[in-house]
């Protein structure tokens, strides 16, 4: 079983058009979300949730006001103004810090778990998929992306699947590392841009820190030919494999509106260029 994560160092490339594609194209294959933050791979792979599963993260203080006394410590030690004046908790304003719990006399304050997401067990047309949703504003997107791959995983080995298909999140930050850790290849897709290049380098520079190998794409190469050159050139220097270049084709938006992957619509004329992509990424793999 490999591994390949899709990762892009910044949103908009086409990273999880991408990830559809590999999805179509693989056989037997397990797929992974990772970018909980806002997944959307669902938007194409159309998922019939088969498991739900809560996502406990992080904790908030709650008091028991029949046991409070009513001493106001808490409100005077607590440094994020979260204890309202009947000596109850804003679950919004409180961090976590358990300080007033462990200071009131009366023993009140409780740290209880929070609920920060959910995880789903999903099936698709190509395979199982396992994906998450966290909460508004909630933190711990790095454990969640974690176990999102260690149920992908599991699932693989008990399906003999030959692949797990990770659709990363964009950016170097905890769900990207969370994401890249023991894969067996990262694909970063990047744009003809100087910012696709700069924000291409730093994940890049991320995946290389994990002993990763990394290969990329240049997405609708054709808008900028001398930034694609430029990339071109960024790989050589730096021993990245540029595996594909693949044109601006509008029908990628009218396949991505009937939620089809690139190999699934028949208007696409980018089809075959995907299919080498994958073939490659075979090749560096196994």
């Amino acid at each position: 079983m490999k591994q390949l994560v899709v990762i892009s160092g910044k949103g908009g490339t086409g990273k999880t058009v991408m990830t559809g594609a590999l999805s179509a194209l693989a056989q037997n294959s397990v797929m992974a979300d990772c970018d909980v933050d806002a997944a959307d791979l669902h938007l194409l792979l159309a998922p019939e949730i088969k498991e739900r599963h809560e996502f406990r993260s992080g904790v908030t203080a709650c008091t028991d006001l029949s046991k409070c006394t009513g001493c106001g410590m808490c409100r005077d030690l607590c440094r994020f103004d979260a204890v309202n004046e009947d000596y109850s908790i804003d679950p919004v304003s409180c961090e976590g810090c358990a300080f007033c719990s462990f200071a009131c006399p009366a023993g009140a304050i409780e740290m209880k778990e929070n609920v920060s997401g959910e995880w789903f067990v999903s099936d698709t047309r190509f395979g199982p998929l396992v994906h998450a949703r966290l909460g508004i504003a909630e933190e711990n997107s790095g454990k969640l992306v974690a176990l999102v791959r260690k149920k992908a995983k599991e699932i693989a080995e008990k399906n003999e699947a030959g692949w797990v298909i990770i659709d990363g999140s964009p950016g170097i930050g905890c769900p990207v590392i969370a994401s890249l850790s023991g894969v067996d290849m990262a694909l970063v897709v990047t744009e003809p841009t100087l910012s696709g290049l700069h924000d291409a380098d730093r994940v890049i520079q991320v995946a290389k820190h994990f002993g990763v190998l990394v290969v990329l794409v240049i997405n609708k190469y054709d808008l900028n030919h001398e930034m694609a050159g430029k990339i071109e050139e960024y790989c050589r220097q730096n021993g990245i494999k540029c595996i594909g270049k693949i044109p601006f084709d509008t029908s990628v938006v009218n396949a991505v509106v009937e939620g089809k992957t690139i190999p699934e619509y028949t208007g696409t004329k980018i089809k075959n260029t995907v299919a080498e992509i994958w073939a490659k990424i075979q090749a560096n793999v196994i």
